[in-house]
């Protein structure tokens, strides 16, 4: 199959799936989310990401309607299912079904499974970035389907013909992008937002940070500033649908450049990761 989607035991190709009106994701976005490439059939990094999953609907209290086993072969059962194995695996899970009411429904929730043909990028060409005020709530620790003031920036920064949003708190404080998480190199260390409750805790930001470990590269995990963003070494943006990506441009002033060859050592050691964990049998 091209694409698939399954819904409470239905499967199909996503444009003939039909989900009920009633579901609590069309009233409040009342849902949570996990997402991740798989390459050769072969689903990346599934324990973290099933893992963060369960976290999310535990914060939220969403009871699931499977085991983290069930759901991680149900997911396997349905990549096999597709015509080629380089993917962008996407779930989520909502509150459960019933008429609009803002107290929570009784029971386990909804699950969702998306597949679609996906390839990731080898990170080589730069990006562009944008800035812009976070103005998000302070639960951007859970992946919640209440993303509109990320499809904002996302849109503000498609149409400055840029790839990415970042986001700084009041005083300056970077948090993370749109739909990525934002790093910078200093001095030769690798300096990143700390997983408090202003940022959602990257898988991919997890892997770099390990990697950075092994290469001997010190990591220093505390809040930096859109001063800090402007003057750094390199800035690195990663997701799991983009592994390590690094910007030369942030609105419309020129950034990073300033060390190369340490940001190509931590981009190669990043997709060499992925592709031995995703290589054919």
């Amino acid at each position: 199959m091209k694409t698939l989607g399954y819904y409470n035991g239905k499967y199909g190709e996503l444009d003939e799936m039909t989900i009920p009106m009633n579901d609590r994701v069309c009233w409040f976005g009342d849902g949570v989310y996990d997402a991740g490439p798989s390459r050769n059939y072969k689903i990346f990094a599934i324990d973290e990401h099933v893992d963060r999953f369960f976290n999310s609907a535990g914060l939220l209290d969403i009871k699931m309607p499977v085991t983290k086993d069930e759901l991680k072969a149900l997911l396997q059962e349905m990549v096999n299912k597709m015509d080629t194995g380089n993917l962008f695996v996407y779930y989520q899970v909502t509150r459960g079904t019933g008429m609009r009411n803002h107290v929570f429904t009784e029971g386990p929730g909804n699950l969702w499974i998306t597949l679609k043909p996906a390839e990731i990028s080898d990170g080589k060409e730069p990006i562009k970035l944008i800035t812009t005020e976070d103005t998000r709530f302070l639960h951007c620790n859970i992946k919640t389907l209440n993303l509109i003031p990320s499809c904002m920036a996302a849109e503000k920064a498609r149409k400055a013909g840029c790839q990415e949003a970042v986001f700084y708190r009041p005083g300056g404080r970077v948090t993370e992008c749109a739909h990525s998480n934002v790093h910078i190199l200093r001095d030769g260390k690798l300096v990143t937002a700390p997983t408090d409750n202003l940022i959602l805790p990257g898988i991919a930001r997890a892997h770099l940070i390990r990697i950075c470990k092994r290469l001997e590269i010190p990591v220093s995990e505390t809040p930096y500033t859109l001063d800090d963003l402007f003057n750094a070494e390199e800035v690195i943006v990663t997701s799991s649908s983009n592994l390590c990506l690094h910007a030369d441009e942030i609105d419309g002033k020129p950034v990073g450049g300033k060390n190369r060859e340490l940001l190509e050592k931590i981009r190669a050691a990043l997709l060499e990761e992925f592709y031995e964990a995703t290589k054919e049998d």
